[in-house]
């Protein structure tokens, strides 16, 4: 018996089909190993020891792995052949040889770049050794990326509170679009005019044509600069002769696009499709791991993480068969094209995207494919197709005419182009990014050197330049590719980090930096400057290459990296934080000082008139604050517009309540605004939280009242005689009977709700018709191999994927409506996996760990010490360069946590907690009763 190691079920589904009963496919589920989130996980003291941790739900996956592979022949390590699955396969090794599961047993790698009968067959055919220095590569970057995000994260917090994390791409990508924020902020627009003039052949075939010189010059689009100039223009040209003193038609040739490598495939799915770059790896994984076509599940595509941008010559073949057939002889080159890519750092040894076979063609395969499956399909078989057909042929041709009126002549010409031959274009042209102004001009009418123009008409029109775009997803995966920055695997999960982290935001397919992005990196920009400079990351990744090429050796470059970034956060954390601010005061000044309408000074506080504002923290996050504190109470977070109209600082009186005659305050605590009843001394004040949609600017008496009279009662329930009421909790609105909660849709329902709708809404729930605990469905996905409906829910905590008991929560940014089955299933099958057992183990363990908690009562600072650091490394441990982190397993730790609850310190935190929050009055209960609505468990 031969096993297998694939990387997904889908794969292994496939293969084993193709292999037959000699061979037992399995899969990882990605990887199965990695640096658990705490100090001491890589030791540059041991020169670079890393300490892996094999991931909880990946354990019993191993455990069936080497039982099956203690009866084996062979192990055949057949994961992705870039070095992620090098390093999945070198994991799945390591694992087995701890676990003494290797005996006798031939160990061997294979890779395939597709996923086809042929293709496997031929891998499995020449296998080979595990590929160390792909592994050294591997661990080098991976020690790279938990050194920088774990000990540049916590100098972020104790400098920046409110910051995230940072990471070594991550931190470069942010600055890249924080830069173009800032270009677009200098950018002062400039006025200039264009003239066209209307003329006509002398067949009375019309044109246009613009000024390209003046007083003897060529000028171009900026030269005329203001109403006056391009009047005295205009005044010319309406009583100028006009002849034609050049024509010019010269050949031009257009070559078709290379096919696709990962980033262009993202940038060209992105213009044309409008997918994400998350989106666009999704699907393309989908292609490459198998499509059911009637009965065989084949690939549809190659491998989609690759950066090379040649083809294997049976691919080149058979799509120069495909041209041969489907096109006339011109459209085939006489020779085949063969590319070289212009990236940096490019791995060429990986092969494009391409169809598996051509002749495969999108209108035979639509029937098989979703939706997004078959559009981004059509795109990579158009494009490889294009990639080797002939060249467009174009004439483009240029007139220079003479404009000449009372012994003054002005230069215009006229442009354009007419196709010859369309070549590849009749198959597929490549996207512009809407920022291009790439413009190949209409067709002319026929022109003769000589020939006298008629003036038709002259029309003037003012412009203004425009400051350079923001970036998109697609063009920032372009530009990182252009500086070296990042690799193939790492662009989507860098972007989905970035916005995870509230550092950028998109808005309408545009990056925005977030003011925490904006301060994150004017931080980074200030102390380690050389750490988000283009050129060092670039120059990393060069070195990283060199390891996987046997060049370098990983732990020196890793001891040259940290000798300096080692002393760099050593000197950074003994700056104060005073001295931070005054320098982000400086670098933000623009953002946040900007002239005011009126010049007064921008630093000046604007309630007081004589404090200076300045940048200061807190523990929840930065903001501007006034000098005079406390005397001026004048506030703004970072990030609001400062020449907004100031905010009423401190709390407000509404008016007096006409049954107690007390005061009635809008007051804002941690937890946002709220409305607060004055209370004899000793008494607890009844309080709400203001609704959502309720802004504080708009809270008059009466509202406050109704919400401190809240919960409503509705009436009594016409067949129980039991009360309902209708109230605002913690998570909403709600209605309660029986001592089971509702949610309801609006706060307005909540005054406005009668006992016959009540009635009818809590009938509902106990039919189960989408009200009460279970959400109703969004969309119905399909049926469950098992049984049972799959469906898309919104949850308190977002959507989420329902099939029976399991529910497992949609990546964040995941549009429910755009869901598939496959992608569903995936997720329950993740979820259903891991709960239970996790959940068994750590009741287990924990009953253990209460026999022991006096013995273990020594130990509880250094639990609690755990715990914290854990909590602080989940958000630090940012992996730049890998797929995104799979969630790490926390039942191993359960006794130290139980233990540590246990301990009577415990209470004092509790309690703390519960101060803290009575002191700032926020997140308050509504008229202080438990109203908290259980429907979402």
């Amino acid at each position: 018996m031969n096993v297998v190691v694939v990387e997904s079920p889908a794969k292994a589904k496939t293969i084993n089909k193709y292999l037959g009963s000699d061979y037992h496919v399995v899969a990882s589920y990605g990887h199965v190993r990695d640096l658990p989130p705490k100090d001491g996980s890589v030791d540059p003291d041991n020169d670079f020891f890393m300490l892996w941790q094999v991931d909880a739900k990946a354990a019993k996956r191993l455990n069936d792995l080497a039982k099956a592979v203690k009866d084996a022949d062979r192990l055949i390590l057949a994961t992705d052949p870039d070095r992620e699955g090098e390093a999945i396969s070198w994991h799945v090794l390591q694992v087995l040889k701890d676990k003494k599961a290797l005996k006798s047993q031939t160990v061997q790698r294979v890779v395939f770049n597709a996923i086809t009968k042929q293709a496997v067959l031929d891998a499995m055919a020449a296998p080979r050794d595990i590929e160390e220095h792909l592994v050294d590569a591997y661990r080098a970057r991976r020690a790279l990326d938990y050194l920088v995000g774990f000990n540049l994260s916590p100098v972020l917090w104790r400098k920046l509170p409110g910051s995230r994390s940072a990471g070594r791409v991550q931190s470069v990508a942010l600055r890249l679009v924080c830069d173009r924020e800032a270009e677009i902020e200098r950018f002062v627009a400039q006025e200039y005019w264009s003239v066209i003039t209307t003329l006509a052949n002398p067949a009375g075939d019309t044109f246009d044509a613009r000024v390209a010189v003046l007083d003897g010059k060529r000028v171009d689009r900026l030269a005329i600069k203001s109403e006056a100039d391009a009047t005295a223009i205009v005044d010319h040209l309406k009583v100028a002769d006009f002849d034609a003193v050049s024509v010019e038609a010269k050949p031009q040739k257009r070559n078709p696009a290379p096919p696709f490598t990962t980033s262009t495939l993202q940038q060209e799915a992105s213009r044309k499709l409008g997918f994400s770059s998350a989106r666009t790896m999704q699907v393309a994984q989908k292609l490459y791991e198998g499509i059911d076509l009637g009965g065989e599940t084949v690939g549809l595509i190659t491998y989609m993480r690759t950066d090379g941008v040649q083809m294997a010559p049976e691919g080149i073949s058979a799509i120069r068969r495909l041209v041969g057939k489907d096109y006339a002889e011109t459209y085939l080159p006489e020779k085949p094209r063969y590319y070289a890519t212009k990236a940096k750092n490019a791995q060429e040894a990986h092969e494009a995207i391409r169809p598996t076979d051509p002749f495969r063609r999108p209108a035979q395969m639509k029937r098989y494919l979703g939706d997004d499956e078959f559009r981004l399909y059509d795109l990579v078989w158009k494009r490889a197709m294009a990639s080797q057909m002939q060249s467009a042929e174009f004439e483009r041709t240029t007139v220079d005419i003479d404009a000449k009126a009372g012994g003054k002549t002005i230069g215009l010409r006229a442009t354009g182009s007419v196709m010859l031959f369309d070549g590849f274009l009749s198959v597929y042209m490549e996207g512009r990014d809407d920022d291009s102004d790439d413009d190949d001009g209409g067709r002319l009418p026929k022109i003769a050197q000589g020939d006298a123009l008629r003036r038709e008409a002259v029309k003037p029109a003012q412009h203004f330049t425009e400051p350079p775009p923001r970036y998109t997803e697609a063009t920032l995966i372009k530009k990182m590719e252009e500086l070296g920055i990042g690799r193939p695997s790492t662009y989507t999960a860098t972007l989905s980090t970035l916005r995870d982290r509230e550092y950028v935001e998109l808005d309408k397919k545009r990056l925005v930096p977030g003011s925490k992005g904006r301060m994150v990196t004017a931080f980074l920009e200030s102390f380690f400057e050389r750490y988000v400079e283009y050129g060092f990351t670039a120059d990393l990744e060069e070195k990283l290459d060199a390891i996987s090429d046997g060049r370098l050796d990983w732990r020196q470059v890793l001891r040259e990296f940290w000798a300096d970034f080692s002393k760099q956060i050593g000197e950074v954390l003994e700056v104060r934080t005073a001295a931070v601010l005054d320098a982000l005061n400086e670098d933000l000044a623009p953002l946040i000082y900007p002239p005011r309408p009126d010049g007064s000074d921008p630093r000046i506080c604007p309630v007081c008139g004589s404090g200076n504002l300045s940048l200061k923290t807190s523990r929840y996050g930065a903001f501007i604050g006034c000098s005079n504190y406390p005397e001026c109470n004048y506030t703004r977070e970072f990030g609001d517009d400062p020449n907004a109209d100031p905010k009423p600082t401190g709390p407000q009186v509404l008016g007096v309540h006409p049954d107690t005659g007390k005061e009635i305050h809008l007051k804002t605590g941690r937890f946002g605004p709220y409305i607060e009843l004055a209370s004899d001394e000793g008494e607890k004040p009844p309080r709400s939280s203001l609704p959502k949609g309720w802004a504080p600017e708009e809270i008059t008496l009466e509202k406050a009242i109704a919400l401190l009279s809240l919960p409503r009662d509705v009436g009594q329930h016409p067949e129980t005689q039991e009360p309902i009421q209708a109230g605002l909790g913690r998570y909403g609105p709600y209605l309660l009977y029986g001592g089971k909660y509702s949610k309801l849709e609006s706060i307005d329902d909540v005054f406005e709700i009668g006992l016959n709708r009540a009635v009818a809404m809590i009938a509902e729930r106990k039919e189960g018709k989408g009200f009460g605990r279970t959400p109703a469905a969004l969309k119905t996905l399909g049926a469950h191999p098992s049984g049972g409906e799959v469906t898309v829910r919104e949850g308190r905590y977002g959507p989420y994927v329902n099939h029976g008991k399991v529910n497992a929560t949609l990546p964040k940014g995941t549009d429910p409506q755009a869901v598939t089955l496959e992608e569903a299933l995936k997720l329950i099958e993740e979820r259903a996996g891991k709960a239970p057992k996790a959940k068994a183990k750590t009741a287990s363990k924990a009953k253990t760990a209460t026999k022991t908690t006096k013995a273990k009562a020594g130990t509880k600072t250094s639990a609690a010490k755990a715990k914290t650091t854990k909590a602080k490394a989940d958000d630090a441990l940012v992996e730049d360069d890998a797929e995104p982190a799979k969630p790490k397993a926390t039942a191993k730790k359960a006794p130290a946590k139980s233990a540590a609850a246990k301990a009577t310190p415990a209470k004092k935190n509790v309690g703390t907690k519960a101060a803290a929050a009575k002191s700032t009055g926020g997140a308050a209960k509504s008229s202080g009763k438990d109203d908290t609505p259980p429907w979402e468990e």
